[in-house]
């Protein structure tokens, strides 16, 4: 009878053993399933600050250490210019040169990023930028010459693709072997970073990108350089010096930044054994070949080689976030001295037309009044010697340039990862709207109003 009774208390025991594990473990899936639905409710980490929106703000890949980021830009813009071929303002951008109304998608930005971590050994990393939209046709081909109805939103461009290496040299020598973007002008290609809406006077006339190799060195906390060589500048093409060439780009950099880091004053040049692609409002060339890295074009019924020519940019750039102002407000210049020289045309009486000097400056200043609101100004002139560096037309014969721009731009951060925008712009001088022909231009006003919205990841 004993035996019977231990019997069933041992059975009845297993039972209440085997009922323990079966609820252990259904709550252990409930609470994976808990935790799943928790991770998927939580806000994403959002980027406060758009200007390093790349930079700071992105998705993780699942291999670790990929970053994925990137925004979607749109907007819509009026100039005040009528419609036609005069009401061309020549001294924007493409892309902000639409006749009267136009809604555009300027841009969806996406990168892909492995960056090197700050240790001083033997490494590699590497970034691709890609961009779509209006914007995207202009940046990957400057001197094209399209107008306002070949605008297209559908357009691809590679605007970065390198890999990245270091050498533990020293405190650590960093190389970009590809293509990336141009070391010249305080404007970049990403039009949210930027304080204004529009692309200013003076980033219009810079190179946007290189194919080449660009090293990197950090001397101290305060000091930092860099050298490159790349093929002709906005050109994939070879680096001889002769024939149908892009030539060779010879570019360094010294920055040095302020105690507390809040300045930095940038030094950069290039030099080239070839002009630059002409980033200016009609390049057209009499060869035809208006994309490559030749000459400035000339005359008609004249013909020149792409090593007869070299160009020189000096271009120094530097902001300042007073202390005092609590990280509030930002003021910052942007400087630049060219000069173009050198034709191999037959025709002696136009081949002076491809020697041009141009410069310019620009100013800016933004103040944030809070979290959700700043308010940008930048006010900008551009001159040269000659309209060589903007047109082809008769560049001696009509003088001096002289280009004028005020722009104020209104900021707001009303929702995580969103930004809104609004925009005043009056641009004014010499042809800066219509032909560059005499009879059919106008020096202005041309005045310009739009806004844009962007969203980050």
């Amino acid at each position: 009878m004993k035996i019977t009774a231990w019997l069933q208390f041992k059975h009845k025991q297993e039972i209440e053993n085997k009922m323990i594990k079966n609820i252990t473990a259904l709550l252990g899936v409930l609470a994976a399933v808990a935790s799943l639905s928790l991770a998927d409710s939580a806000p994403e980490a959002s980027a406060q600050d758009t200007k390093k929106m790349v930079q700071n703000n992105f998705v993780e890949t699942a291999q670790k250490g990929i970053k994925l980021s990137g925004y979607v830009d749109a907007g819509y813009s009026y100039n005040f210019t009528g419609t036609g071929a005069n009401s061309t303002v020549n001294s924007r951008v493409k892309s902000d040169s639409a006749q009267q109304g136009d809604f555009n998608l300027y841009a969806v930005k996406l990168a892909l990023e492995k960056a090197m971590t700050s240790e001083n050994k033997a490494q590699a990393g590497f970034r691709v930028d890609v961009m779509i939209g209006e914007d995207a046709k202009y940046l990957a081909n400057p001197g094209a010459g399209y107008n306002n109805t070949q605008q297209d939103s559908n357009y691809l461009f590679l605007e970065q693709a390198f890999v990245q290496l270091r050498a533990p040299v020293g405190n650590g020598w960093d190389f970009k072997i590809g293509k990336f973007a141009s070391i010249l002008g305080y404007e970049v290609m990403e039009r949210p970073a930027n304080m204004n809406i529009t692309y200013g006077l003076l980033y219009n006339q810079f190179p946007f990108w290189y194919t080449g190799v660009l090293s990197s060195y950090k001397f101290d906390e305060y000091l930092d350089g860099k050298l490159g060589v790349a093929n002709g500048a906005n050109s994939d093409n070879n680096t001889t010096t002769s024939g149908g060439s892009d030539g060779v780009a010879l570019l360094a950099s010294l920055n040095v930044t302020a105690p507390g880091g809040n300045a930095n004053w940038s030094h950069n040049f290039e030099y080239s054994t070839a002009s630059e692609n002409n980033t200016g409002s009609n390049p057209t060339a009499a060869n035809g070949n208006n994309t490559t890295q030749n000459a400035l074009p000339v005359e008609a019924g004249s013909t020149s080689a792409a090593g007869g020519a070299w160009t020189i940019i000096y271009n120094s750039w530097g902001n300042w976030s007073p202390k005092f102002a609590n990280d509030k407000l930002l003021l910052a210049f942007d400087t630049v001295l060219g000069n173009t020289a050198g034709a191999n045309g037959q025709n002696s009486g136009t081949d002076a037309k491809n020697n041009t000097t141009w410069w310019g400056a620009s100013a800016y200043a933004k103040y944030q009044f809070n979290d959700w609101f700043s308010l940008a100004s930048r006010g900008e002139y551009f001159g040269g010697d000659n309209i060589a560096k903007v047109s082809t037309t008769t560049a001696n014969t009509q003088g001096g340039l002289s280009w004028w721009e005020y722009t104020i731009t209104a900021g707001f951060n009303v929702i995580d990862n969103v930004l809104l925008r609004a925009e005043y712009r009056l641009d004014w001088g010499t042809n800066i709207s219509g032909s560059f022909n005499q009879s059919q231009n106008s020096a202005g006003p041309a005045h310009y109003a739009g806004a844009e919205v962007v969203y980050s990841f």
